[in-house]
Order: structure tokens, then C-alpha cells, then sequence
């Protein structure tokens, strides 16, 4: 459905966290009016009603992917799947009753647990402020390949992780510099770069609002069925420790990131 350019500039003034589900009720409320276009008109009117009913909106969780099933170049490893997974598993614990129980008052959703997966280390779904954040990876290697020298890998990698010295074999990785992003071995025209890894990184205990903080990231790249098991491990910890409401930042402590860490072994 066509926007029009006051329409959007209003929409991008609700936050960001609730922006995807007002646009969807602006545009379905819209449809069920007979309109051909969304106008500012249409927004306010599905914003004041949305933020009046939030009590009945919210759900317990949130969960949210990036651009990449929509058909981004930059896919390092595709989460369509564990997507489908993380969800199933997010409605299989009841976090609304959880939080109903816990919290004092009327649920916001700021309450709400949050998870996010990114196809990318672009990370357009900002896995970094979540309580959980999920990044698709792929690791290089160097293959026997011959190398050609073509110097395409050094201009791909924005990160500098890719050596390459024109007296010696082949290129090499820094892996401290290397955020598995991919895009060398896209580039590369004789093979000498390739997959040695495909996976996820995974990152905990993000959040915005008044004492903000960066999600911490464990050491290593994760399988599906690790990441699963990260996130079933994180969501029982939430519900062991959460009280009042608190996010899962506020009561993931250097102990129990130390102890994930140690639990489950990457590559």
C-alpha cells in the first residue's frame, strides 16, 4: 500500500520497537476502511489507538529478523529456520503468563523478552541492544587453490582481516580482525578462499532505556542446534532470576556469561 510522504515521516516518530507492528495496523486498519493510500491522518489514529490498547498487544516476546530473507546481497548464513524455531520455542514458555505474574500493573512492552537475528554482521535488526542477538556468520579458509593475486578479497573486507603479500603463496586471515561476514570468499575467482565455517554468533544481555548497555558476545561461531540451546538455557536463567519485571541484562551477571561460555564449545 502506497504512503504518503507526510504518512511516512509520522510513522518513523513512533519508536523504533513498536514501529513494524503500528505500520502493520496502520495499513490494515486502512484496507478495512476502503483506502487506496495511507495519509497522515491514518497513522495518528491507529497510533492513539495502539498505545491506548497496548495492554492487550503485548504478548510476552519479540522477536525480530533484518532484511535478509527479503533478498540482501550480504547473507553470511540465512536464519529462515532457527527464525521458525526461536519463535516456537518463545510461545512453547509462556512468557506472557510469566510476566502477568511477576510484574506489577499493566504489561508495556518494554517488558517483553527480545530476541533478533541478523543475516550479517550489518546487523540491520540491532542484535546488540537485545536480550538476545543472533548473527549469521561464515568463516573463511584458504584452500590449496592456486591464488591469482587479484587483490579482489583485500578490496572486499572492510575489516583488513585478509593479507595478502605478492611474494607470498596466498592470502591469510587475521581471525582477530575477521567478523565472518563472507564477502572474500564471494569475491574470489579461483577458490583459494572458501567456507571453512557457517554458523551464528550469538550475543547476550543488550538493552536500551534509561542505563543502557551493549549485548556481551560468546567466544566462537554456533550451530543451529547450539544457538536453540542457548536460548532455551537463557530463557530458564530469565525466569529464575527476573523479578518485577527486569530485563534479562539487569540480571545476566559475568558468572553466568562465564558459565554459557564454558557450556557450549564453538568452532
Amino acid at each position: 500500500m502506497q504512503w504518503t510522504p507526510e504518512a511516512e515521516a509520522a510513522v518513523k516518530k513512533v519508536p523504533f520497537f513498536v514501529r513494524k507492528k503500528v505500520r502493520a495496523r496502520v495499513e490494515k486498519e486502512a484496507q478495512k476502511a476502503g483506502k487506496k493510500a495511507v495519509s497522515v491522518a491514518e497513522v495518528n489514529a491507529t497510533k492513539q489507538q495502539y498505545l491506548q490498547n497496548m495492554k492487550s498487544e503485548v504478548k510476552g516476546y519479540q522477536i525480530d529478523s533484518c532484511f535478509g530473507p527479503s533478498g540482501c546481497p550480504n547473507r553470511a548464513n540465512a536464519a529462515d529456520r532457527l527464525m521458525d524455531e526461536v519463535e516456537r520455542m518463545l510461545k512453547k514458555e509462556d512468557l506472557l503468563t510469566f510476566l502477568q505474574q511477576s510484574v506489577k500493573g499493566e504489561l508495556k512492552f518494554h517488558h517483553e523478552f527480545r530476541v533478533t537475528l541478523a543475516d550479517c554482521p550489518n546487523a540491520c535488526s540491532q542484535p546488540q541492544i537485545k536480550d538476545i542477538g543472533i548473527i549469521g556468520a561464515a568463516v573463511p579458509q584458504v584452500t590449496g587453490q592456486e591464488c591469482s593475486q587479484c587483490e579482489a578479497c583485500i578490496d572486499a573486507c572492510k575489516e583488513e582481516a585478509v593479507l595478502l603479500d605478492a611474494a607470498g603463496p596466498g592470502p591469510e586471515i587475521d581471525y582477530k580482525r575477521c567478523l565472518a561476514c563472507g564477502q572474500c570468499m564471494a569475491v574470489c575467482p579461483t577458490g583459494t578462499l572458501s567456507t571453512g565455517c557457517r554458523g551464528f554468533r550469538v550475543q547476550l544481555g543488550g538493552k536500551l532505556g534509561r542505563h543502557p548497555q551493549l549485548a556481551r558476545e560468546l567466544p566462537g561461531i554456533y550451530t543451529e542446534e547450539q544457538v536453540l540451546a542457548i536460548v532455551r538455557d537463557c530463557l530458564a536463567l530469565y525466569k529464575q532470576k527476573s523479578a518485577g519485571g527486569k530485563r534479562f541484562a539487569e540480571i545476566f551477571s559475568d558468572a553466568d556469561f562465564k558459565r554459557m561460555a564454558g557450556r557450549y564449545p564453538a568452532s
